[in-house]
Protein backbone atom coordinates (compact mmCIF):
# COMPACT_ATOMS: atom_id res chain seq x y z
CA UNK A 1 0.00 0.00 0.00
CA UNK A 2 1.40 3.40 -1.00
CA UNK A 3 0.44 6.68 0.75
CA UNK A 4 1.63 9.77 -1.13
CA UNK A 5 2.21 12.42 1.50
CA UNK A 6 4.66 14.60 -0.40
CA UNK A 7 2.05 15.85 -2.84
CA UNK A 8 -0.22 16.99 -0.03
CA UNK A 9 2.63 18.73 1.75
CA UNK A 10 3.37 20.60 -1.48
CA UNK A 11 -0.33 21.47 -1.91
CA UNK A 12 -0.54 22.79 1.63
CA UNK A 13 2.36 25.16 1.08
CA UNK A 14 0.84 26.35 -2.20
CA UNK A 15 -2.56 26.90 -0.61
CA UNK A 16 -1.28 28.70 2.43
CA UNK A 17 0.91 30.93 0.31
CA UNK A 18 -2.03 32.29 -1.66
CA UNK A 19 -3.33 34.93 0.68
CA UNK A 20 -1.54 36.50 3.64
CA UNK A 21 -2.20 40.04 4.81
CA UNK A 22 0.99 41.49 6.21
CA UNK A 23 -0.45 44.45 8.01
CA UNK A 24 2.50 44.52 10.35
CA UNK A 25 4.88 45.41 7.52
CA UNK A 26 3.07 48.68 6.78
CA UNK A 27 4.89 50.93 9.25
CA UNK A 28 4.55 54.72 9.42
CA UNK A 29 7.67 56.77 9.99
CA UNK A 30 5.72 59.24 12.10
CA UNK A 31 3.10 58.62 14.75
CA UNK A 32 0.22 60.15 12.79
CA UNK A 33 -2.43 58.47 14.93
CA UNK A 34 -2.06 60.85 17.91
CA UNK A 35 -4.69 63.59 17.55
CA UNK A 36 -2.82 65.72 20.11
CA UNK A 37 0.53 65.58 18.34
CA UNK A 38 1.80 68.98 17.14
CA UNK A 39 2.99 68.69 13.53
CA UNK A 40 4.50 71.24 11.26
CA UNK A 41 2.95 71.81 7.85
CA UNK A 42 5.61 69.56 6.29
CA UNK A 43 5.05 66.83 8.87
CA UNK A 44 1.31 67.04 8.31
CA UNK A 45 1.84 66.59 4.60
CA UNK A 46 4.06 63.57 5.25
CA UNK A 47 1.44 62.15 7.59
CA UNK A 48 -1.27 62.65 4.99
CA UNK A 49 0.81 60.96 2.29
CA UNK A 50 1.65 58.04 4.59
CA UNK A 51 -1.94 57.61 5.65
CA UNK A 52 -3.08 57.62 2.04
CA UNK A 53 -0.31 55.13 1.16
CA UNK A 54 -1.27 52.91 4.08
CA UNK A 55 -4.94 53.13 3.14
CA UNK A 56 -4.22 52.21 -0.47
CA UNK A 57 -2.04 49.25 0.53
CA UNK A 58 -4.59 48.10 3.07
CA UNK A 59 -7.46 48.40 0.59
CA UNK A 60 -5.48 46.52 -2.06
CA UNK A 61 -4.54 43.73 0.36
CA UNK A 62 -8.08 43.61 1.68
CA UNK A 63 -9.58 43.34 -1.80
CA UNK A 64 -7.11 40.62 -2.85
CA UNK A 65 -7.65 38.73 0.36
CA UNK A 66 -11.43 38.83 0.06
CA UNK A 67 -11.32 37.61 -3.53
CA UNK A 68 -9.18 34.61 -2.62
CA UNK A 69 -10.57 33.87 0.81
CA UNK A 70 -13.61 31.83 -0.23
CA UNK A 71 -11.54 29.72 -2.62
CA UNK A 72 -8.81 29.28 -0.01
CA UNK A 73 -11.33 28.14 2.56
CA UNK A 74 -12.74 25.59 0.12
CA UNK A 75 -9.27 24.30 -0.71
CA UNK A 76 -8.36 24.08 2.95
CA UNK A 77 -11.54 22.16 3.70
CA UNK A 78 -10.67 19.78 0.87
CA UNK A 79 -7.16 19.35 2.23
CA UNK A 80 -8.54 18.58 5.67
CA UNK A 81 -10.79 15.93 4.14
CA UNK A 82 -7.81 14.38 2.36
CA UNK A 83 -5.77 14.36 5.55
CA UNK A 84 -8.64 12.67 7.38
CA UNK A 85 -8.88 10.09 4.60
CA UNK A 86 -5.14 9.44 4.89
CA UNK A 87 -5.44 8.97 8.62
CA UNK A 88 -8.07 6.31 7.97
CA UNK A 89 -5.88 4.69 5.29
CA UNK A 90 -2.85 4.62 7.57
CA UNK A 91 -4.97 3.21 10.37
CA UNK A 92 -6.22 0.46 8.07
CA UNK A 93 -2.66 -0.08 6.82
CA UNK A 94 -1.41 -0.46 10.39
CA UNK A 95 -4.20 -2.96 11.13
CA UNK A 96 -3.27 -4.84 7.96
CA UNK A 97 0.36 -5.02 9.06
CA UNK A 98 -0.66 -6.39 12.46
CA UNK A 99 -2.80 -9.02 10.73
CA UNK A 100 0.06 -9.93 8.39
CA UNK A 101 2.44 -10.22 11.33
CA UNK A 102 0.02 -12.67 12.96
CA UNK A 103 -0.37 -14.61 9.70
CA UNK A 104 3.39 -14.72 9.17
CA UNK A 105 3.94 -15.94 12.72
CA UNK A 106 1.62 -18.85 11.94
CA UNK A 107 3.31 -19.38 8.58
CA UNK A 108 6.67 -19.37 10.35
CA UNK A 109 5.58 -22.29 12.51
CA UNK A 110 4.50 -24.20 9.41
CA UNK A 111 7.68 -23.21 7.59
CA UNK A 112 9.91 -24.36 10.46
CA UNK A 113 8.14 -27.71 10.49
CA UNK A 114 8.45 -28.08 6.75
CA UNK A 115 12.09 -27.02 6.84
CA UNK A 116 12.81 -29.65 9.48
CA UNK A 117 10.96 -32.32 7.52
CA UNK A 118 12.75 -31.29 4.32
CA UNK A 119 16.13 -31.41 6.04
CA UNK A 120 15.36 -34.83 7.53
CA UNK A 121 14.14 -36.02 4.12
CA UNK A 122 17.34 -34.91 2.43
CA UNK A 123 19.49 -36.65 5.06
CA UNK A 124 17.59 -39.90 5.01
CA UNK A 125 16.36 -40.05 1.45
CA UNK A 126 17.43 -43.15 -0.47
CA UNK A 127 16.54 -43.00 -4.17
CA UNK A 128 16.65 -46.83 -4.40
CA UNK A 129 13.98 -47.37 -1.69
CA UNK A 130 10.96 -46.63 -3.90
CA UNK A 131 12.07 -49.27 -6.35
CA UNK A 132 12.58 -51.85 -3.61
CA UNK A 133 9.16 -51.34 -1.99
CA UNK A 134 7.13 -50.63 -5.10
CA UNK A 135 5.33 -53.30 -7.07
CA UNK A 136 6.41 -51.74 -10.32
CA UNK A 137 8.74 -49.17 -11.80
CA UNK A 138 5.69 -47.04 -12.72
CA UNK A 139 4.59 -46.90 -9.10
CA UNK A 140 8.14 -46.07 -8.02
CA UNK A 141 8.35 -43.15 -10.43
CA UNK A 142 4.97 -41.89 -9.20
CA UNK A 143 6.22 -41.87 -5.62
CA UNK A 144 9.42 -40.07 -6.65
CA UNK A 145 7.35 -37.51 -8.58
CA UNK A 146 5.05 -36.96 -5.59
CA UNK A 147 8.00 -36.41 -3.27
CA UNK A 148 9.55 -34.02 -5.77
CA UNK A 149 6.31 -31.98 -5.95
CA UNK A 150 6.10 -31.86 -2.17
CA UNK A 151 9.66 -30.64 -2.04
CA UNK A 152 8.90 -27.99 -4.69
CA UNK A 153 5.87 -26.77 -2.71
CA UNK A 154 7.95 -26.53 0.44
CA UNK A 155 10.55 -24.54 -1.47
CA UNK A 156 7.88 -22.17 -2.80
CA UNK A 157 6.45 -21.74 0.70
CA UNK A 158 9.89 -20.88 2.03
CA UNK A 159 10.50 -18.41 -0.80
CA UNK A 160 7.09 -16.72 -0.26
CA UNK A 161 7.72 -16.48 3.45
CA UNK A 162 11.07 -14.85 2.78
CA UNK A 163 9.45 -12.34 0.38
CA UNK A 164 6.64 -11.61 2.85
CA UNK A 165 9.14 -10.92 5.58
CA UNK A 166 11.02 -8.50 3.34
CA UNK A 167 7.78 -6.77 2.20
CA UNK A 168 6.51 -6.53 5.77
CA UNK A 169 9.75 -4.87 6.85
CA UNK A 170 9.51 -2.37 3.94
CA UNK A 171 5.84 -1.59 4.61
CA UNK A 172 6.46 -1.06 8.32
CA UNK A 173 9.24 1.39 7.53
CA UNK A 174 6.96 3.17 5.03
CA UNK A 175 4.18 3.32 7.64
CA UNK A 176 6.43 4.98 10.17
CA UNK A 177 7.63 7.52 7.58
CA UNK A 178 4.06 8.22 6.44
CA UNK A 179 2.92 8.68 10.02
CA UNK A 180 5.72 11.18 10.63
CA UNK A 181 4.95 13.04 7.38
CA UNK A 182 1.24 13.08 8.15
CA UNK A 183 1.90 14.50 11.60
CA UNK A 184 3.77 17.38 9.96
CA UNK A 185 0.92 18.01 7.51
CA UNK A 186 -1.69 17.84 10.27
CA UNK A 187 0.28 20.38 12.32
CA UNK A 188 0.55 22.69 9.31
CA UNK A 189 -3.14 22.35 8.51
CA UNK A 190 -4.08 23.01 12.14
CA UNK A 191 -1.91 26.11 12.32
CA UNK A 192 -3.12 27.46 9.01
CA UNK A 193 -6.74 26.74 9.90
CA UNK A 194 -6.35 28.94 12.98
CA UNK A 195 -4.68 31.61 10.85
CA UNK A 196 -7.39 31.43 8.21
CA UNK A 197 -10.11 31.65 10.85
CA UNK A 198 -8.54 34.89 12.01
CA UNK A 199 -8.43 36.26 8.48
CA UNK A 200 -12.02 35.22 7.87
CA UNK A 201 -13.04 37.02 11.06
CA UNK A 202 -11.23 40.14 9.85
CA UNK A 203 -12.97 40.07 6.50
CA UNK A 204 -16.37 39.37 8.02
CA UNK A 205 -15.89 42.21 10.50
CA UNK A 206 -15.60 44.65 7.60
CA UNK A 207 -19.36 44.92 7.82
CA UNK A 208 -18.80 47.32 10.65
CA UNK A 209 -20.77 47.25 13.88
CA UNK A 210 -22.98 50.28 14.24
CA UNK A 211 -21.56 53.11 16.30
CA UNK A 212 -23.17 53.91 19.64
CA UNK A 213 -24.67 57.06 18.11
CA UNK A 214 -26.17 55.05 15.25
CA UNK A 215 -27.61 52.54 17.71
CA UNK A 216 -29.14 55.40 19.68
CA UNK A 217 -30.49 56.83 16.42
CA UNK A 218 -32.16 53.49 15.58
CA UNK A 219 -33.62 53.26 19.09
CA UNK A 220 -35.17 56.71 18.69
CA UNK A 221 -36.42 55.80 15.23
CA UNK A 222 -38.09 52.68 16.65
CA UNK A 223 -39.58 54.71 19.49
CA UNK A 224 -41.08 57.11 16.95
CA UNK A 225 -43.35 54.31 15.74
CA UNK A 226 -45.19 54.39 19.06
CA UNK A 227 -45.33 50.60 19.22
CA UNK A 228 -47.64 49.30 21.89
CA UNK A 229 -46.00 46.57 23.91
CA UNK A 230 -49.32 45.40 25.30
CA UNK A 231 -52.59 44.32 23.72
CA UNK A 232 -54.54 46.87 25.79
CA UNK A 233 -53.58 49.99 23.88
CA UNK A 234 -52.96 48.87 20.28
CA UNK A 235 -51.55 51.82 18.38
CA UNK A 236 -48.50 52.81 16.41
CA UNK A 237 -47.12 52.97 12.93
CA UNK A 238 -48.51 49.83 11.32
CA UNK A 239 -49.40 51.26 7.92
CA UNK A 240 -51.48 48.21 6.89
CA UNK A 241 -50.78 48.91 3.23
CA UNK A 242 -51.44 45.38 2.00
CA UNK A 243 -55.01 44.46 2.85
CA UNK A 244 -56.56 46.39 1.31
CA UNK A 245 -53.75 47.80 -0.82
CA UNK A 246 -53.09 51.46 -0.15
CA UNK A 247 -51.39 52.98 -3.16
CA UNK A 248 -48.39 55.27 -2.55
CA UNK A 249 -48.95 56.93 -5.92
CA UNK A 250 -46.07 55.20 -7.69
CA UNK A 251 -45.54 51.79 -9.22
CA UNK A 252 -43.91 49.36 -8.84
CA UNK A 253 -43.88 49.58 -5.04
CA UNK A 254 -41.90 47.42 -2.60
CA UNK A 255 -42.78 46.88 1.07
CA UNK A 256 -41.11 44.95 3.89
CA UNK A 257 -43.61 43.46 6.34
CA UNK A 258 -42.65 42.26 9.83
CA UNK A 259 -44.36 39.48 11.78
CA UNK A 260 -45.23 40.71 15.26
CA UNK A 261 -43.66 43.43 17.40
CA UNK A 262 -40.86 43.40 20.01
CA UNK A 263 -40.01 41.71 22.27
CA UNK A 264 -41.48 38.23 21.66
CA UNK A 265 -40.44 36.85 25.06
CA UNK A 266 -42.82 35.12 27.46
CA UNK A 267 -46.56 35.21 26.90
CA UNK A 268 -47.96 36.22 23.53
CA UNK A 269 -51.15 38.07 24.53
CA UNK A 270 -52.99 37.63 21.23
CA UNK A 271 -51.59 34.11 21.17
CA UNK A 272 -53.15 33.51 24.59
CA UNK A 273 -56.44 34.79 23.19
CA UNK A 274 -56.17 32.38 20.27
CA UNK A 275 -55.37 29.51 22.60
CA UNK A 276 -58.31 30.41 24.85
CA UNK A 277 -60.63 30.42 21.84
CA UNK A 278 -59.21 27.01 20.88
CA UNK A 279 -60.32 25.62 24.28
CA UNK A 280 -57.09 25.73 26.27
CA UNK A 281 -57.33 26.61 29.97
CA UNK A 282 -55.06 29.11 31.71
CA UNK A 283 -52.61 26.44 32.90
CA UNK A 284 -52.12 25.11 29.37
CA UNK A 285 -51.56 28.65 28.15
CA UNK A 286 -48.99 29.44 30.84
CA UNK A 287 -47.11 26.17 30.29
CA UNK A 288 -46.97 26.93 26.58
CA UNK A 289 -45.10 30.19 27.19
CA UNK A 290 -43.08 29.64 30.38
CA UNK A 291 -40.83 26.97 31.88
CA UNK A 292 -42.15 27.65 35.38
CA UNK A 293 -44.13 26.11 38.21
CA UNK A 294 -47.72 27.21 38.74
CA UNK A 295 -47.68 27.82 42.51
CA UNK A 296 -50.89 28.23 44.46
CA UNK A 297 -51.30 29.85 47.88
CA UNK A 298 -48.55 32.44 47.45
CA UNK A 299 -48.53 35.28 50.04
CA UNK A 300 -51.43 37.62 49.21
CA UNK A 301 -50.49 40.12 51.93
CA UNK A 302 -47.47 41.62 50.12
CA UNK A 303 -47.54 45.39 49.58
CA UNK A 304 -46.51 46.85 46.23
CA UNK A 305 -45.22 50.43 46.01
CA UNK A 306 -46.13 52.19 42.74
CA UNK A 307 -44.06 55.21 41.71
CA UNK A 308 -44.12 57.29 38.53
CA UNK A 309 -46.50 58.34 35.77
CA UNK A 310 -48.47 56.17 33.34
CA UNK A 311 -49.30 56.85 29.67
CA UNK A 312 -52.59 58.46 30.70
CA UNK A 313 -51.05 61.27 32.73
CA UNK A 314 -51.76 59.73 36.14
CA UNK A 315 -49.02 60.04 38.77
CA UNK A 316 -48.41 57.49 41.56
CA UNK A 317 -46.46 57.36 44.79
CA UNK A 318 -48.38 54.95 47.00
CA UNK A 319 -48.72 51.41 48.35
CA UNK A 320 -51.29 48.83 47.28
CA UNK A 321 -51.87 45.25 48.31
CA UNK A 322 -50.68 42.85 45.59
CA UNK A 323 -54.16 41.58 44.79
CA UNK A 324 -55.60 45.13 44.64
CA UNK A 325 -52.66 46.14 42.48
CA UNK A 326 -53.39 43.40 39.92
CA UNK A 327 -57.04 44.55 39.69
CA UNK A 328 -55.77 47.93 38.46
CA UNK A 329 -53.51 46.43 35.76
CA UNK A 330 -54.49 47.26 32.16
CA UNK A 331 -52.60 44.93 29.84
CA UNK A 332 -55.37 43.21 27.88
CA UNK A 333 -58.25 44.93 26.06
CA UNK A 334 -61.40 45.55 28.04
CA UNK A 335 -63.28 44.15 25.03
CA UNK A 336 -61.96 40.67 25.87
CA UNK A 337 -64.80 39.16 27.82
CA UNK A 338 -65.83 35.80 29.29
CA UNK A 339 -65.01 33.90 26.07
CA UNK A 340 -61.39 34.98 26.61
CA UNK A 341 -61.41 34.10 30.30
CA UNK A 342 -58.52 31.63 30.07
CA UNK A 343 -56.34 34.29 28.45
CA UNK A 344 -57.40 36.85 31.08
CA UNK A 345 -56.58 34.43 33.91
CA UNK A 346 -53.19 33.65 32.37
CA UNK A 347 -52.51 37.40 32.11
CA UNK A 348 -53.57 38.00 35.71
CA UNK A 349 -51.11 35.35 36.93
CA UNK A 350 -48.34 36.73 34.68
CA UNK A 351 -48.99 40.30 35.91
CA UNK A 352 -48.96 39.18 39.57
CA UNK A 353 -45.75 37.20 39.05
CA UNK A 354 -44.09 40.08 37.19
CA UNK A 355 -44.89 42.60 39.94
CA UNK A 356 -43.65 40.31 42.73
CA UNK A 357 -40.44 39.50 40.84
CA UNK A 358 -39.80 43.10 39.74
CA UNK A 359 -40.20 44.46 43.29
CA UNK A 360 -38.55 41.46 44.99
CA UNK A 361 -41.76 40.73 46.88
CA UNK A 362 -42.39 44.42 47.62
CA UNK A 363 -38.83 45.42 48.55
CA UNK A 364 -38.64 48.07 45.80
CA UNK A 365 -41.10 50.13 43.76
CA UNK A 366 -42.57 49.52 40.31
CA UNK A 367 -43.59 52.05 37.63
CA UNK A 368 -47.21 52.26 36.38
CA UNK A 369 -46.36 52.56 32.66
CA UNK A 370 -45.68 49.95 29.97
CA UNK A 371 -41.98 50.27 30.83
CA UNK A 372 -43.04 48.00 33.73
CA UNK A 373 -46.73 47.20 33.33
CA UNK A 374 -49.65 49.55 32.86
CA UNK A 375 -51.63 50.49 35.96
CA UNK A 376 -54.54 52.97 36.21
CA UNK A 377 -56.30 54.41 39.21
CA UNK A 378 -59.60 53.03 37.98
CA UNK A 379 -60.41 49.38 38.54
CA UNK A 380 -60.36 47.34 35.34
CA UNK A 381 -63.65 45.91 34.01
CA UNK A 382 -65.69 43.03 35.43
CA UNK A 383 -64.19 40.28 33.26
CA UNK A 384 -60.72 41.25 34.49
CA UNK A 385 -61.83 41.46 38.12
CA UNK A 386 -63.28 37.95 37.80
CA UNK A 387 -60.00 36.65 36.34
CA UNK A 388 -57.99 38.20 39.19
CA UNK A 389 -60.32 36.76 41.86
CA UNK A 390 -60.30 33.31 40.20
CA UNK A 391 -56.49 33.20 40.29
CA UNK A 392 -55.94 34.80 43.71
CA UNK A 393 -52.55 33.77 45.15
CA UNK A 394 -51.47 31.88 42.02
CA UNK A 395 -47.94 32.76 40.90
CA UNK A 396 -45.43 31.49 38.34
CA UNK A 397 -42.26 30.47 40.17
CA UNK A 398 -38.82 29.10 39.47
CA UNK A 399 -36.96 27.66 42.41
CA UNK A 400 -39.75 28.88 44.67
CA UNK A 401 -39.35 32.52 43.59
CA UNK A 402 -41.75 34.49 41.36
CA UNK A 403 -40.45 34.86 37.81
CA UNK A 404 -40.27 38.01 35.73
CA UNK A 405 -43.15 36.87 33.54
CA UNK A 406 -42.58 39.01 30.45
CA UNK A 407 -45.33 39.32 27.87
CA UNK A 408 -46.10 41.38 24.78
CA UNK A 409 -49.04 41.90 22.49
CA UNK A 410 -48.02 40.00 19.34
CA UNK A 411 -45.13 37.58 18.81
CA UNK A 412 -45.81 36.89 15.13
CA UNK A 413 -46.11 33.12 15.47
CA UNK A 414 -42.92 32.55 17.51
CA UNK A 415 -41.55 33.05 21.00
CA UNK A 416 -37.89 33.42 22.01
CA UNK A 417 -35.80 33.13 25.13
CA UNK A 418 -34.63 36.28 26.87
CA UNK A 419 -31.09 35.44 25.78
CA UNK A 420 -32.16 35.24 22.14
CA UNK A 421 -32.97 38.96 22.04
CA UNK A 422 -29.91 40.15 23.96
CA UNK A 423 -31.25 40.10 27.51
CA UNK A 424 -29.82 37.94 30.29
CA UNK A 425 -30.53 34.24 29.88
CA UNK A 426 -33.34 32.96 32.07
CA UNK A 427 -34.46 29.43 32.77
CA UNK A 428 -38.17 30.18 32.47
CA UNK A 429 -38.30 31.69 28.97
CA UNK A 430 -38.52 29.37 25.99
CA UNK A 431 -38.51 29.11 22.22
CA UNK A 432 -41.59 27.85 20.46
CA UNK A 433 -43.58 27.92 17.27
CA UNK A 434 -46.78 29.50 18.54
CA UNK A 435 -49.17 27.80 16.14
CA UNK A 436 -51.73 25.03 15.83
CA UNK A 437 -49.41 23.05 13.55
CA UNK A 438 -45.95 23.13 12.02
CA UNK A 439 -44.69 26.24 10.26
CA UNK A 440 -42.98 25.54 6.96
CA UNK A 441 -43.76 28.75 5.12
CA UNK A 442 -45.46 32.12 5.29
CA UNK A 443 -48.82 30.58 4.43
CA UNK A 444 -48.61 28.37 7.54
CA UNK A 445 -48.09 31.47 9.66
CA UNK A 446 -51.15 33.21 8.24
CA UNK A 447 -53.28 30.09 8.72
CA UNK A 448 -51.96 28.51 11.93
CA UNK A 449 -50.43 31.16 14.22
CA UNK A 450 -52.38 31.60 17.45
CA UNK A 451 -51.93 35.38 17.29
CA UNK A 452 -52.97 35.79 13.64
CA UNK A 453 -55.99 37.92 14.70
CA UNK A 454 -53.72 40.66 16.04
CA UNK A 455 -53.86 43.92 14.06
CA UNK A 456 -50.05 44.02 14.23
CA UNK A 457 -49.48 40.41 13.21
CA UNK A 458 -48.21 41.36 9.72
CA UNK A 459 -47.23 44.99 9.28
CA UNK A 460 -45.14 47.43 7.36
CA UNK A 461 -43.97 50.04 9.83
CA UNK A 462 -43.54 53.76 9.30
CA UNK A 463 -44.87 56.11 6.65
CA UNK A 464 -44.20 59.10 4.39
CA UNK A 465 -46.81 61.79 4.07
CA UNK A 466 -45.88 62.54 0.46
CA UNK A 467 -46.71 58.94 -0.48
CA UNK A 468 -50.20 58.67 0.99
CA UNK A 469 -48.84 57.92 4.48
CA UNK A 470 -47.58 54.50 3.38
CA UNK A 471 -44.33 52.62 3.95
CA UNK A 472 -43.91 51.54 0.32
CA UNK A 473 -40.47 52.09 -1.25
CA UNK A 474 -39.42 52.62 -4.84
CA UNK A 475 -37.25 49.86 -6.38
CA UNK A 476 -34.33 52.27 -6.71
CA UNK A 477 -34.58 53.00 -2.95
CA UNK A 478 -34.27 49.29 -2.20
CA UNK A 479 -31.30 49.12 -4.59
CA UNK A 480 -29.68 51.97 -2.64
CA UNK A 481 -30.06 50.04 0.63
CA UNK A 482 -28.46 47.00 -1.02
CA UNK A 483 -25.61 49.18 -2.31
CA UNK A 484 -25.06 50.56 1.20
CA UNK A 485 -24.57 47.01 2.50
CA UNK A 486 -22.18 46.18 -0.35
CA UNK A 487 -20.11 49.26 0.45
CA UNK A 488 -20.09 48.63 4.21
CA UNK A 489 -18.84 45.10 3.53
CA UNK A 490 -16.20 46.28 1.08
CA UNK A 491 -14.85 49.03 3.31
CA UNK A 492 -15.93 49.41 6.93
CA UNK A 493 -14.42 52.90 7.10
CA UNK A 494 -17.31 54.17 4.96
CA UNK A 495 -19.97 52.95 7.33
CA UNK A 496 -20.59 56.22 9.18
CA UNK A 497 -21.53 57.91 5.91
CA UNK A 498 -24.34 55.45 5.16
CA UNK A 499 -27.22 56.67 7.33
CA UNK A 500 -30.48 57.85 5.80
CA UNK A 501 -29.98 61.02 3.71
CA UNK A 502 -33.23 62.70 4.80
CA UNK A 503 -32.14 63.07 8.44
CA UNK A 504 -29.14 64.52 10.28
CA UNK A 505 -26.25 62.05 10.36
CA UNK A 506 -26.01 60.63 13.91
CA UNK A 507 -22.18 60.65 13.81
CA UNK A 508 -21.99 64.26 12.66
CA UNK A 509 -20.33 63.47 9.32
CA UNK A 510 -21.61 63.93 5.79
CA UNK A 511 -24.13 61.35 4.61
CA UNK A 512 -23.54 59.97 1.15
CA UNK A 513 -26.49 59.93 -1.21
CA UNK A 514 -27.23 57.08 -3.59
CA UNK A 515 -25.04 58.55 -6.34
CA UNK A 516 -22.04 58.88 -4.06
CA UNK A 517 -22.53 55.33 -2.75
CA UNK A 518 -22.56 53.96 -6.30
CA UNK A 519 -19.40 55.91 -7.20
CA UNK A 520 -17.64 54.62 -4.08
CA UNK A 521 -18.54 51.05 -5.07
CA UNK A 522 -17.26 51.56 -8.60
CA UNK A 523 -13.96 52.95 -7.28
CA UNK A 524 -13.52 49.67 -5.40
CA UNK A 525 -14.21 47.55 -8.45
CA UNK A 526 -17.77 46.65 -7.40
CA UNK A 527 -20.71 47.03 -9.78
CA UNK A 528 -23.57 48.79 -7.95
CA UNK A 529 -27.23 47.95 -8.33
CA UNK A 530 -29.19 50.47 -10.37
CA UNK A 531 -32.61 48.99 -9.65
CA UNK A 532 -34.29 46.29 -7.58
CA UNK A 533 -36.55 44.52 -10.01
CA UNK A 534 -36.20 41.05 -8.46
CA UNK A 535 -36.38 40.73 -4.67
CA UNK A 536 -36.93 37.50 -2.75
CA UNK A 537 -36.79 36.32 0.86
CA UNK A 538 -35.53 33.07 2.40
CA UNK A 539 -36.34 32.25 6.01
CA UNK A 540 -35.69 29.69 8.72
CA UNK A 541 -39.27 28.87 9.65
CA UNK A 542 -38.11 26.60 12.46
CA UNK A 543 -36.78 29.52 14.50
CA UNK A 544 -38.67 32.35 12.80
CA UNK A 545 -35.89 34.42 11.24
CA UNK A 546 -35.33 35.82 7.77
CA UNK A 547 -32.01 34.38 6.64
CA UNK A 548 -31.40 35.83 3.20
CA UNK A 549 -32.60 38.72 1.08
CA UNK A 550 -31.78 38.45 -2.62
CA UNK A 551 -31.82 41.59 -4.73
CA UNK A 552 -31.26 41.10 -8.46
CA UNK A 553 -29.16 38.01 -7.80
CA UNK A 554 -27.11 39.55 -4.95
CA UNK A 555 -27.59 37.79 -1.62
CA UNK A 556 -27.51 39.53 1.76
CA UNK A 557 -27.69 38.14 5.28
CA UNK A 558 -31.25 38.68 6.52
CA UNK A 559 -30.32 40.34 9.79
CA UNK A 560 -27.61 42.54 8.18
CA UNK A 561 -30.20 43.64 5.66
CA UNK A 562 -32.62 44.52 8.45
CA UNK A 563 -29.99 46.58 10.30
CA UNK A 564 -28.93 48.59 7.27
CA UNK A 565 -32.52 48.90 6.04
CA UNK A 566 -33.43 50.58 9.32
CA UNK A 567 -30.35 52.79 9.16
CA UNK A 568 -30.91 53.87 5.54
CA UNK A 569 -34.65 53.73 4.85
CA UNK A 570 -36.32 57.15 4.65
CA UNK A 571 -38.58 58.78 7.23
CA UNK A 572 -39.35 56.30 10.04
CA UNK A 573 -39.84 53.24 7.81
CA UNK A 574 -38.47 50.15 9.55
CA UNK A 575 -38.35 46.38 9.83
CA UNK A 576 -39.13 45.64 13.49
CA UNK A 577 -38.61 41.90 13.86
CA UNK A 578 -36.32 39.01 12.94
CA UNK A 579 -38.90 37.50 10.57
CA UNK A 580 -40.07 39.65 7.70
CA UNK A 581 -41.30 39.28 4.14
CA UNK A 582 -41.32 41.39 0.98
CA UNK A 583 -44.44 42.48 -0.88
CA UNK A 584 -44.53 43.99 -4.38
CA UNK A 585 -47.34 45.93 -5.99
Amino acid sequence: MSIKIKFLVFVSFVLFGICVLKFGSLVLALDCSDPNAKLSGTDAGICYDQIESLKNQYTSAQTTNKKNLAQLRSQLDNLNKRVKAMVIQLDNFAKDIVKREIDLAFTKEIFEGKAKDHYTFLRLYDPITPFIFSDSASQAFQEISFRQKAADEDRKTMEKYGLDLAKLKTDKEALEKNKASLAVVQKQVSEQTVFLAGEVAKVESYLAVLSSRQQSFLAQKLESLGLSRSAYNMKGGCSSDINPFKSPGFSPAVGFFSFGVPNRVGMNQFGAKGRSEAGQDFEEILRAYYNADITRGYNTGITIHISGKNEFGQSFNEDWNIEDYVKHVYEMPTSWTAKDSAALKAQAIAARSYALSYTNNGAKSICPSQSCQVVKRELNDNAWQAAVDATRGIVLTNGGKPITAWFSSTHGGYAYTSGDIGWSNTAWTKRLQDSTGGINGFSDLFNNAYDKSSPTFYCDWGSRSQYNKTAWLKPEEVADIANVILLAKADGSTQKHLAQPDKTNPDGVDTWDSGRVKNELKSRGITPLENASDISISADFGSGKTTTVSVNGRSFDGQDFKTYFNLRAPANIQIVGPLYNVEKR
